[in-house]
């Protein structure tokens, strides 16, 4: 069986993770925590990201959008409208882009050091940069939250789904971020309402469950989290 190396709050992982889940295949996972920088992980990825997909043939493939392309390649051209990623090239290109937005750009600016301050630290070791969370990042990361969450509203009250009318890669990138972001209870989903109905929509699919059945150590996560209706 094929294996994805990934982490509970890696938003990049938790993408692969929904995208295996809407193509209905079994994958087996393993938690990786690449800041220890383990010898077998790096000779699977020598540049110690996440998520790594190792197929059957153990074949390495890293990082979402390479490993994302593969799953479109192998499992979404069979799946006709159940397709993740557009046919017509120019809504391929609008999926990417905001793919491409949710995890690089949010995660810049919001995901990763919310992550890292929050979570990260408390299982990193002193020597590996583990310890206190830093204010003065927890509070730019949370600055930049409310404007990137008008954005996610805005597309969602404006498409059907975030790149259009169909669901698509773009709407199970900012799943897997939001839903990191959500378990930490860092968003008012009072100021965006169209945002939360598209997530309800999002979170109550079955390739979800396993999300919101993810628990991290020292971190329980906000109330509501696994409601679907909240």
């Amino acid at each position: 069986m094929s294996t994805l190396y990934h982490h509970p709050m890696s938003a990049a992982s938790r993408f692969i993770r929904l995208v295996i889940g809407e193509y209905a295949f079994e994958i087996d996972l393993i938690e990786e925590r690449p800041w220890e920088k383990r010898k077998a992980f790096l000779t699977a990825n020598p540049a110690g990201t996440l998520p790594v997909y190792v197929d059957d043939n153990m074949r390495a493939l890293c990082g979402p959008f390479v490993i994302a392309e593969f799953m479109d390649e192998t499992h979404g051209v069979l799946q006709r409208e159940r397709r993740l990623l557009a046919e017509e090239p120019f809504q391929r290109a609008e999926i990417r882009r905001l793919t491409e937005w949710f995890l690089l750009k949010l995660e810049q600016d919001v995901t990763y050091p919310l992550c890292r301050e929050r979570v990260y630290k408390l299982q990193m070791s002193s020597e590996r940069g583990g310890g206190a969370p830093d204010s003065r990042v927890l509070r730019a990361a949370r600055a930049n939250i409310r404007q990137h969450m008008k954005y996610l509203a805005w597309l969602a009250g404006n498409r059907g789904w975030l790149a259009g009318k169909r669901m698509s890669y773009a709407d199970l990138s900012a799943g897997g971020a939001i839903s990191v972001l959500d378990y930490l209870g860092e968003i008012n989903w009072d100021e965006v309402p169209a945002a939360k109905e598209w997530y309800q929509r999002l979170k109550s699919r079955p390739a979800f469950r396993t999300l919101l059945a993810d628990r991290v150590r020292g971190v329980v996560p906000v109330s509501h989290y696994a409601d679907l209706d909240f």
